[in-house]
């Protein structure tokens, strides 16, 4: 049995101590925070409001599943989950609207008094979606990326002309669909890969098989519910938490990392899992000569988005709202633009707007409303109160045409969150709220690496390495980061394995 050191309480570092904790490894979690949750904490107010602080999509469900099967128990015996009706609403310019039905049937019908003809064609690029996400749940989302031979052995670079991965997912998208909004309905899902649909590979439609066959679900009582479940797991196998307690560095004997250094106590440990935001931890916590990287390959890295985030507190029911609203109701390529190629705020900016409580009641007082606005924007920017008030009066002005009624005077609570906060309660490197993006050259074996080359015990984990961003990506990323702990100890004489 091993004593491993877990930096960082979020997904990926819950993930990893459940898997190490349950194999029988004592297991200390430290956390800078006073809560478990990292980007996915929770934040409730004294006006009433709960408010989930990052993720609110909860897709690929079949992910949790097999996190809490795992465990010998199921995502029932943990929280309830309901499936949206519709998933989502898109908003396009000249009021246009789109509400994304649950049933592939009425998806299907949707597009197809869209677009004649969109129907079929919908019918295969979705059998195509399914295989791709198939093949990488099986062959390449829950590989560690240390090496071409883990796809050599698993067939994948046979199958590279299926999986597409040389080909754009806005080629590929557009070579089924005309319609402007249909188009921009089949790309929007690589948002939440921190990319462009003309950078990321078509592989990723497997995300448009993810969203719109599986469901877009809700855990009722918001993703803290899934944090607590999670942190739970490893709590009942004996994992250990510590909150308030930053790491300040990383010790190092030999080729070795021997322990941590937490609120300037040394604390000896026979392996690590960093989990925290890659760039840190091997910026500040670890000595040069000890990196994986350097400034100069950091600085080459494309990254996913930050975001400027707003949390409302409403004292009123707001009538034409749905639970999920894509506001896509100018230039979207302008906005890319605005992000990857000419980084800047954006000129005319889309954005995304939850509203939780219209599914579930407990997030709001009786009667109110709570919403999450999401603008989306390019790392290491200017952030300023002036450039907040000014997109927030933006996103305010369009959601109140949309709605058709006003909702500035009811605001009863306001918070913003932007690429300062990231950086100031994250670590996140240049600010980023998602990561790498998903280009081909940062994808699986071209991530950051999960384990280091310099110490043999100190492994990585979280949306800066494998498989990348998002919440079942960051359980899979713990899962791995685990098995690869858990293969050192084995060559060293160490017992488990998962």
């Amino acid at each position: 049995m091993a004593s491993v050191a877990v930096i960082g309480a979020g997904f990926s570092g819950l993930s990893a101590a459940a898997y190490l904790a349950y194999e029988g490894h004592e297991v200390s979690v430290f956390e800078k925070h006073t809560t478990a949750g990292g980007r996915a904490r929770q934040m409730a107010v004294p006006e009433g409001y709960v408010f989930d602080m990052g993720p609110s999509w909860y897709w690929m469900p079949d992910v949790f599943d097999r996190f809490f099967a795992d465990f010998g128990s199921s995502t029932a015996d943990h929280y309830r989950l309901t499936l949206l009706d519709p998933g989502f609403e898109v908003v396009f310019e000249k009021e246009s609207t789109l509400l994304v039905p649950d049933e592939f049937d009425r998806l299907k019908a949707l597009f197809e008094g869209i677009e004649p003809g969109s129907a079929l064609r919908l019918d295969r690029f979705m059998q195509g979606a399914q295989y791709k996400y198939e093949t990488a749940m099986q062959h390449l989302i829950y590989s560690p990326g240390l090496s071409l031979r883990e796809f050599l052995r698993a067939g994948v670079l046979r199958g590279a002309w299926s999986l597409q991965l040389l080909t754009s997912l806005r080629r590929h998208v557009r070579k089924y669909f005309r319609d402007p909004r249909l188009v921009s309905l089949m790309e929007f899902p690589v948002l939440f890969l921190g990319g462009s649909a003309d950078q990321i590979p078509a592989l990723y439609s497997l995300m448009n098989y993810a969203g719109l066959r599986l469901g877009t679900w809700y855990p009722r009582g918001g993703f803290g519910k899934v944090v607590s479940a999670v942190a739970a797991v490893g709590e009942a196998a004996g994992a250990r938490f510590f909150y308030n307690s930053p790491i300040e560095r990383i010790s190092v004997s030999g080729s070795l990392a021997d322990g941590v250094v937490v609120n300037g106590t040394f604390y000896p440990f026979d392996a690590v899992v960093a989990a925290a935001d890659y760039h840190h931890v091997e910026d500040r916590l670890l000595p040069p000569q000890f990196r994986n990287y350097t400034a100069d390959y950091w600085k080459s890295r494309t990254m996913a988005p930050s975001c400027l985030i707003y949390y409302l507190g409403i004292r009123k029911r707001l009538r034409r709202l749905s639970h999920h609203t894509l506001f896509f109701d100018g230039d979207m390529d302008g906005h890319t633009r605005d992000i990857y190629a000419d980084p800047k705020w954006p000129d005319n900016p889309q954005f995304y707007v939850g509203c939780p409580s219209k599914t579930d009641p407990s997030v709001a007082p009786p009667g109110h409303e709570n919403l999450f606005l999401l603008l989306p924007l390019a790392p290491d920017l200017e952030d300023s109160e002036v450039m907040r008030e000014h997109y927030f009066q933006i996103m305010l002005a369009r959601l109140e045409a949309h709605t058709g009624e006003a909702i500035k005077p009811f605001i009863d609570y306001r918070k913003s969150f932007g690429l300062s906060d990231f950086t100031r309660e994250y670590n996140a490197y240049r600010g980023n709220a998602y990561g790498l993006a998903n280009t081909l050259r940062q994808t699986a074996i071209w991530k950051p690496s999960m384990r280091n080359s310099n110490l043999s015990n100190l492994f990585y984990a979280g949306q800066l390495t494998v498989p990348g961003p998002g919440v079942a990506a960051a359980l899979i990323s713990g899962k791995i980061a685990a098995a690869q702990v858990m293969k050192h100890f084995k060559r060293t004489r160490y017992e488990g394995a998962l």
